[in-house]
C-alpha cells in the first residue's frame, strides 16, 4: 500500500536500505557479546574456585570477639585474624584505624568504603546484566534483518539467496538467546555471592563502630 501513495517506494527503499545497512553492526556486535560471555563464564569459574565461603556462623563469633576486644591493637589483631576476605578486612582495618575522627566522621567515612565495595559489585555485574538485555534482542534483529532479502529470493526462485539468509537468521538467534541466558545465569549466582558479602560486611562494619564508640 505505500508504494501506492507518493512518496511511498522512496520511503520504503529507505527503509530497506537502513535495515540492512544494520546487518554488519548487529554481527559484529553479536561476536563481541559471545567473546565477552565466553570470559564473564571463564572468570565465574575462576571466581567461585578461590572464593572463600563463610558460614553465618563465622561472622556471628567475630562479632563477638571484635565487641570483647580489651585494646584498638586487640581489635586490628581479631581483624587481621578473621576468616573472611582481604577486601572486607581492609576496609574493617580502616575504620579501626579512625581513632583521631568523631563518630559523625567515622560514619561518614564507614559509608562510604561501604558504598564502594557495593560499586564493585555493581560494576562486575554490569556486563551480564546488559548482555542479559541485549543480546535476545540483537539476536532477534539478527533473525528479521536477512529474512527480508530471503522471502525476495524465495519469490525469484533463488533457493540459495534464500537458504544462506536463513543460515544467518537462525545463527543469530542462537547465538543472541544463548548468550543471554548464560549471562542471566552468572548474573545471578554472582549477585548472590555479592549479596551475601555485602550483607556480611555490613554487620561487621556495625560492630566495628559501635565497638569505637566505647
Amino acid at each position: 500500500m505505500a508504494l501506492n501513495i507518493p512518496g511511498g517506494e522512496f520511503l520504503t527503499g529507505s527503509l530497506d536500505v537502513i535495515s540492512q545497512s544494520l546487518t554488519i553492526p548487529v554481527l559484529v556486535i553479536l561476536l563481541v557479546i559471545v567473546i565477552v560471555t565466553i570470559i564473564a563464564l571463564g572468570g565465574v569459574i575462576a571466581e567461585y574456585t578461590s572464593r572463600r565461603k563463610v558460614p553465618v556462623g563465622t561472622i556471628r563469633d567475630l562479632i563477638y570477639e571484635i565487641n570483647a576486644a580489651e585494646s584498638q591493637e586487640k581489635l586490628k589483631n581479631v581483624i587481621s585474624n578473621a576468616k573472611i576476605p582481604k577486601s572486607q578486612k581492609k576496609v574493617l582495618d580502616e575504620i579501626a584505624s579512625s581513632q583521631s575522627l568523631g563518630d559523625t566522621s567515622r560514619e561518614a567515612l564507614a559509608r562510604k568504603l561501604f558504598e564502594y565495595e557495593e560499586e564493585k559489585t555493581l560494576s562486575s555485574l554490569q556486563k551480564t546484566d546488559i548482555i542479559t538485555r541485549i543480546g535476545p534482542t540483537l539476536g532477534l534483529m539478527g533473525t528479521l534483518i536477512p529474512m527480508g532479502p530471503g522471502l525476495a529470493a524465495l519469490g525469484a526462485g533463488d533457493i540459495n539467496t534464500l537458504a544462506s539468509s536463513l543460515t544467518v537468521a537462525f545463527n543469530t538467534t542462537i547465538v543472541g538467546i544463548g548468550s543471554g541466558a548464560l549471562c542471566y545465569v552468572i548474573g545471578k549466582v554472582r549477585s548472590g555471592w555479592y549479596d551475601s558479602y555485602l550483607s556480611d560486611l555490613d554487620a561487621l562494619i556495625d560492630a566495628v563502630l559501635d565497638y569505637m564508640k566505647k
